[in-house]
């Protein structure tokens, strides 16, 4: 069983920016890198999106203190080393200061980045920094989160996912489990969010015409910041404001698990769960499954190498590499426990924080988290 001693430890990690920062190797551009590149150049094994031109790559995230956002950050540094045709890796951490991601991507061109990668937490508040970058010949590609402008004048290109296709995803899921009906609790991150609104118009494109589903709390979704200590408050309190919740929807999953046991604690069974993964998550359903008839499990990918394929689009532009020819990374099922296809996979021998659905093994993610 998760104990509270494992659980406090995964929202602290969570929520440790400074930690997040430290791993993910900000600044770095020296050894590591060109370790790795000297390996990938020995071997032979160059993927086709690097090029012969040498080049230096910049990652900024708007906030990076989180251990999605380690290992996100992470598996770009790893993308990046296939290349060895990168000679330095630069990283910069916004921590949910607006100004200061502004101020990373103007520090990233002043210190004469050939491409840069940018996670846009802010939205279009940080579009003119991107497009300076951009209009002062930085390959310049913003990912996951839209900042807003047009590919071809204010960036290179932006690396999107299809945020309603988990919504759709989900919406399906419940119609199965639920065909008559029921309650659904959708948790987000900040207020207005382009990933949450999608989610939430895919699974509404699914559910609503049917009329048998109602969602409930704060809508589009309930607003939890993507940070465990807001969510469990704002599910804590969902749980004892609504008699009836059949299905709880979260695009980080794994923020839930400290909250979930309050159901137990009120006599009521854990209800049906459709998430992104996590294995805190995945974990705690095997350990509660037993006991909460209702506690059905379905998730999505938590996306991790989404930042994969902004490196490979950066890079190939810096490198004269062959760009790749899709720039949306996809949304796939990774988990449901009513079918034998896609079994819940929890690895007890490894720590909470680890995404088992990343092309990083679990094991070396769990390296990072020391």
């Amino acid at each position: 069983m998760i104990g509270s001693a494992r659980r406090a430890r995964f929202v602290a990690l969570l929520g440790a920016g400074a930690v997040g920062l430290a791993l993910a190797g900000c600044g770095s551009s020296g050894s590591a890198a060109d370790t790795s590149n000297n390996q990938a150049a020995a071997t032979g094994d160059v993927p086709s999106w690097c090029g012969d031109k040498k080049a230096v790559l910049g990652m900024t995230d708007g906030f990076g203190g989180n251990s999605w956002r380690l290992v996100t950050t992470a598996s770009a540094k790893a993308e990046a080393a296939k290349c060895p045709s990168i000679t330095g890796f630069e990283y910069a951490d916004g921590q949910g200061d607006t100004q200061k991601a502004i101020a990373d991507i103007q520090g990233m061109v002043a210190k004469g980045v050939n491409a840069l990668v940018v996670f846009p937490d802010a939205g279009e508040a940080v579009l003119p920094a991107i497009r300076s970058a951009y209009k002062a010949g930085v390959v310049t590609v913003p990912y996951r989160v839209t900042p807003g402008g047009t590919a071809g004048q204010d960036y290179d290109v932006f690396v999107d996912t299809d945020f309603a296709d988990a919504g759709r995803n989900w919406g399906e899921w419940i119609k199965k489990i639920l065909p008559e009906g029921g309650n659904i609790l959708f948790l987000s991150g900040p207020p207005g969010n382009s990933q949450g609104r999608q989610e939430a118009e895919g699974m509404r494109a699914v559910l609503d015409p049917i009329g048998k589903y109602k969602f409930i709390g704060e809508q589009p979704f309930e607003v939890t910041n993507w940070d465990p200590a807001q969510t469990q408050k704002v599910l804590t309190a969902a749980i004892s404001q609504n008699a009836k919740i059949d299905v709880i929807v979260s695009d980080f999953g794994p923020s839930l698990v400290g909250a979930l046991p309050v159901f137990e604690q009120s006599g009521r069974s854990i209800p049906a769960i459709a998430a992104s993964d996590g294995n805190v998550l995945s974990c705690f359903w095997q350990d509660h499954k037993a006991k909460n008839p209702d506690f059905k499990l379905f998730t999505v990918s938590t996306q991790n190498d989404h930042s994969r394929l902004a490196i490979q689009q950066a890079v190939a532009r810096a490198t004269g590499g062959q760009e790749p020819a899709s720039a949306t990374f996809p949304s796939v099922v990774f988990e449901d426990s009513t079918s034998k296809d896609k079994p819940v996979q929890c690895k007890p021998d490894l720590p909470d924080d680890v995404y088992l659905s990343a092309e990083m093994p679990g094991e070396e993610q769990a390296k990072l988290l020391k």
